[in-house]
């Protein structure tokens, strides 16, 4: 691009006054990782370090290397293959961390030469006493600065610089760990995260980045969220005009709702092509249309229209208008009313509730700044920094699970190494024709941990020994107990009614482990010791007999009796009981209705006896003379 004319210089101005404005009231917050110094003892401790915007930090992992301060070239502004310096390291020697210090130069500038010399990382030392910022990418930085440094860069402190350049110096190996596990918090097995974007697609190389962005990080955005394991929110940045200027043609053109929600003009000129304004309208139908997705339980629908509408509508094409978003709304199923409603009037003298809040949210709050850098992720509440490209975010997204929730797309190869694959991680390892392992892949490394197999858990220290426990823990591995087979029959001394351990079954002794050898009832006369029995020994059992081919052996009494007698005798005991029994019976009922009876006759006598004389009673000295009266 030229050089500007003044009159746009001042638009410029006013603009970024509003912007400043806007913000006032927030913070920008610098995110830090930390630098571990373990060589030389002197420097040996941990430093704060501030990421920059560029490259790709290793979020969720370390990464550990040797410092190298050039001798030529300090500031990293020329490239080192000028004066034949490589930083690649030899066979079997650490990864190069280049120091460089700051100045003449754009950050990037200084990555792009760290990366192409063969450094695994760029260390940026400050050049005055001051808090650390946050090192950015100008737009006049570069397309291939921006789209292809890799490498992770960081500022230190003046002072910590210089501690380490006057220690190379001295001759001292410095080794260094850059770690970055803890740079965004991970409090649970749910990633909650923003996307601060835009829908301008003429920006330059930054707007050229966010679509190809959206178009490879769409699938996996849409997987996660499907799938629960993510939250995801997109935001638009918008700022006021200042009351001052909201008549004027540069916030008429760049604003709606009477300069209330303001984006810069696309091509930074007020007289052609689409104007600012133009750019709110599309934000707040991307808002809307999320809105209303997520309220049908589907915003992963926000992706495919993204995608879709930078594809169909382009402002190259002029196709960047409301009739041409309508068509990609229809073309995904959407309430185009809804998303109406939502989006309301663009010239109304009033707030626009969606966009207010898009301002409110712009504001720091709690851990998290203000979000002033486009586009950009927020991860659990704290700001990515870095490129923004698909396997660096993802990596970013990965490491706010909490360790061990990561899903399995976390632990892909091309985002994550797994040790386990590897001496199985120093993990305890099943070596029967299972092969169950301790050893758990995470983000953030492999953990030792006895696992659960088929419902059944294991339990030990992971490194050393596990085994199966409760119940079902016969069905892994026999519960790691002694088993055999022999003629058709198994016997185990494993038992599920039992949580933990190994016991040999009855008939066999041993540890129950590694063996449990058959006991010889008979040799060791256990049983059949009754007069006339013989013994004959089994596998985990024994078989007792009697002489004679009338003879039956009881175990449960360890004695022989006679099959005939015991026969005779028995029947007839039985029949002896049955008629006992039964001439008992017999007798009982007859004792007792003759009692009853001579009890009933007994009883009615006296009653009548009280009423009427009885025929076997004298009644003389009872009975009154007969008078006999005159005639």
């Amino acid at each position: 691009m030229g050089r500007r004319s003044p009159a746009r210089w001042w638009r410029c101005a006013v603009l970024l006054l509003a912007l400043a404005l806007a913000v006032a009231d927030g913070r920008f917050v610098v995110e830090k990782n930390s630098l571990r110094v373990t060589s030389p003892a002197a420097l040996r401790g941990v430093y704060e370090c501030a990421i920059g915007n560029f490259g790709m930090p290793q979020y969720g992992g370390t990464m550990h290397g040797v410092v190298v301060y050039p001798k030529a070239n300090t500031k990293g502004c020329k490239p080192f293959s000028d004066s034949g310096l490589s930083f690649n390291p030899k066979s079997g020697g650490l990864p190069v961390f280049l120091l460089v210090d700051r100045g003449d130069c754009y950050f990037t500038t200084k990555g792009w030469n760290a990366q192409t010399a063969g450094a695994a990382a760029v260390l940026v030392a400050d050049d005055r006493a001051e808090p650390l910022i946050t090192m950015d990418t100008p737009e006049s930085a570069g397309k291939e600065h921006l789209e292809n440094i890799t490498v992770p860069s960081a500022l230190v402190s003046k002072r910590f610089g210089d501690d380490l350049k006057a220690a190379l110096e001295n001759g001292d190996m410095v080794n260094v760990l850059l770690d970055w596990r803890e740079s965004l918090p991970h409090p649970d097995e749910r990633v909650e995260y923003e996307f601060w974007t835009n829908s301008n697609d003429e920006c330059g190389a930054k707007c050229d980045m966010q679509m190809n962005f959206v178009r490879n990080f769409r699938g996996v955005a849409q997987v996660l969220e499907q799938r629960g394991y993510t939250q995801f929110a997109p935001h638009y940045i918008t700022w006021y005009c200042p009351e001052a200027f909201v008549l004027s043609k540069q916030c008429t053109s760049q604003c709606i709702n009477h300069g209330r929600y303001c984006a810069p003009d696309p091509e930074q000129d007020f007289t052609t092509g689409y104007d600012g304004k133009d750019v709110v309208v599309q934000n707040l139908i991307q808002i809307c249309l999320f809105k209303v997705a997520n309220e049908s339980r589907k915003p992963w629908l926000w992706w495919d229209y993204v995608h879709d509408f930078a594809i169909r509508c382009p402002m190259k094409e002029k196709k960047y208008t409301r009739d041409c978003a309508n068509g990609v709304i229809k073309s995904l199923g959407m309430d185009i009313d809804k998303i109406n409603k939502c989006v309301g009037d663009p010239d109304a003298d009033e707030d626009n509730p969606v966009l207010k809040a898009e301002q409110d949210a712009q504001i720091g709050h709690g851990s998290r700044g203000d979000v002033t850098i486009l586009p950009t992720f927020v991860v659990n509440n704290r700001q990515y920094r870095g490129k923004l490209d698909k396997r660096a975010v993802l990596r970013a997204i990965c490491s706010g699970f909490e360790e061990t929730t990561e899903p399995d797309i976390c632990l892909t190869q091309d985002i994550q190494t797994n040790q386990c694959l590897e001496n199985n991680g120093g993990c305890w390892l099943d070596h029967n024709s299972n092969n169950f392992t301790a050893c758990k892949d995470t983000f953030r490394g492999r953990v030792c941990e006895c696992p659960i197999v088929n419902g059944v858990k294991f339990v030990g220290d992971g490194y050393t020994h596990c085994e199966a426990s409760g119940v079902g823990r016969c069905q892994i591995n026999n519960g790691g107990c002694w088993k055999e087979t022999r003629n058709g029959k198994s016997v185990s001394a494993c038992s599920n009614e039992v949580a933990k351990g190994c016991k040999c079954p009855p008939g066999f002794k041993g540890d129950g482990i590694h063996s449990c050898e058959d006991i010889d009832e008979c040799k060791e006369r256990l049983f059949c010791q009754c007069k006339g029995c013989s013994c004959e020994n089994t596998w985990g059992s024994y078989e007792c007999g009697c002489g004679g081919n009338n003879m039956l052996y009881m175990r449960e009494h360890d004695t022989c009796i006679s099959k005939v007698a015991s026969s005779s005798v028995g029947w007839g005991f039985l029949w002896v009981v049955f008629f006992g029994l039964g001439f008992a019976g017999v007798g009982a009922y007859a004792v007792y209705k003759y009692r009853l009876r001579s009890y009933m006759d007994s009883e009615i006598r006296a009653i009548m006896a009280q009423y009427m004389p009885l025929e076997n009673q004298d009644t003389s000295s009872h009975q009154r003379p007969v008078e006999h009266a005159d005639i």
